[in-house]
């Protein structure tokens, strides 16, 4: 097996491994999103979320509460745009400014979500990270080992089948 370079130099390369970690989990969470018939991107459900939580936001307002850039915001929500998941009209305090909000098809997508996705998410990443203890680096090199044994679909497998 070759050496885990990322691992062997541990804070050094922290950043790293923290991304290397996000986008397993962030795959492995597109695999139970699919599973469940959902055509979404893992990255976007926050979006949904966020709207559903706070209401009309602008772009400004989604990109701070999801934690990420405004172009990266912008493009998320014309994808959004484009599925029919949101639309995005003028504020009426103030016509300059637009306001996200979820559509029909949006809030019936949450509504499905916080019932048969959410959950199962939540529970597959608990079962993986919830009895964590220790320094940083070993509860890192944990998840890794965990996420390699058993990816978070088959952790949710589980966990349905024990139900």
């Amino acid at each position: 097996m070759p050496q885990d370079i990322v691992r062997d130099l541990g804070f050094l390369c922290l950043g790293s491994r923290f991304r290397r970690i996000g986008e397993r989990l962030q795959a492995d969470t597109q695999q139970i999103i699919e599973e469940r018939g959902v055509s979404l991107q893992a990255g976007q459900y926050p979006f949904l979320a966020a709207l559903d939580l706070s209401g009309p936001l602008s772009i400004g307002e989604l990109a701070q509460t999801v934690g990420i850039t405004q172009p990266g915001a912008t493009r998320t929500v014309a994808q959004l745009l484009e599925l029919g998941f949101v639309d995005m009209q003028p504020s009426e305090e103030d016509q300059r400014r637009r306001l996200v909000s979820l559509t029909a098809k949006g809030q019936a997508l949450v509504d499905y979500s916080r019932r048969s996705v959410w959950p199962v998410i939540a529970a597959a990443v608990g079962d993986l990270c919830g009895d964590l203890d220790g320094p940083l680096l070993e509860q890192l090199a944990t998840i890794e080992d965990r996420l390699a044994e058993a990816p978070l679909a088959r952790r949710d497998l589980a966990k349905e089948q024990s139900q």
